[in-house]
């Protein structure tokens, strides 16, 4: 198989908007676990650790989070149809992309320097669907006649002193 017929089956996988998530974002990501034959939402909430291959369409975040006293890690596919929702929460300042040495440390010194962010800016992902267009019809002309109301007398118009 050629190269650009995977390129364009991985592509047609893409969502058409997702999140701009980094390294060092508390996320809530929002998935469809499957229990018998209905689907419930989950929402696992943490730090992402990892982002792999942001452009491509196996786009890949891992998120942490303690619980309990013990760390659990989670990698979602970020174009996944599985994967609901990705919101942002918070936004820390890091200066690499894989934040691995956050595994050893615990307490404060595993807190990260928040940022200011714009959270409703950045969390909107709703895609902007393309209204379809009127075709105009030929047969009636674009500036049609409104039928003009008569003008009622002046008398008419002002109300009857009792």
């Amino acid at each position: 198989m050629s190269f650009s017929i995977l390129k364009q089956i991985g592509d047609a996988q893409k969502k058409k908007k997702v999140v701009d998530v980094r390294s060092g974002d508390t996320v809530k990501v929002t998935q469809k676990i499957k229990e018998g034959d209905k689907f419930r939402l989950q929402v696992f909430e943490g730090v992402v650790i990892r982002v792999d291959r942001k452009e491509s369409h196996t786009a890949r975040i891992v998120v942490r989070k303690v619980t309990s006293g013990v760390g659990v890690e989670k990698s979602f596919l970020i174009h996944s149809p599985l994967v609901e929702k990705i919101e942002i929460t918070k936004r820390s300042k890091v200066r690499r992309n894989n934040l691995s040495y956050l595994r050893a440390r615990s307490g404060k010194s595993a807190r990260l320097a928040g940022k200011d962010f714009d959270r409703a800016a950045v969390n909107d992902v709703k895609v902007e669907e393309e209204a379809p267009k009127e075709e105009k019809n030929e047969e009636t002309p674009e500036t049609e006649a409104k039928p003009v109301e008569a003008e009622k007398p002046a008398e008419e118009a002002k109300p009857a002193e009792a």
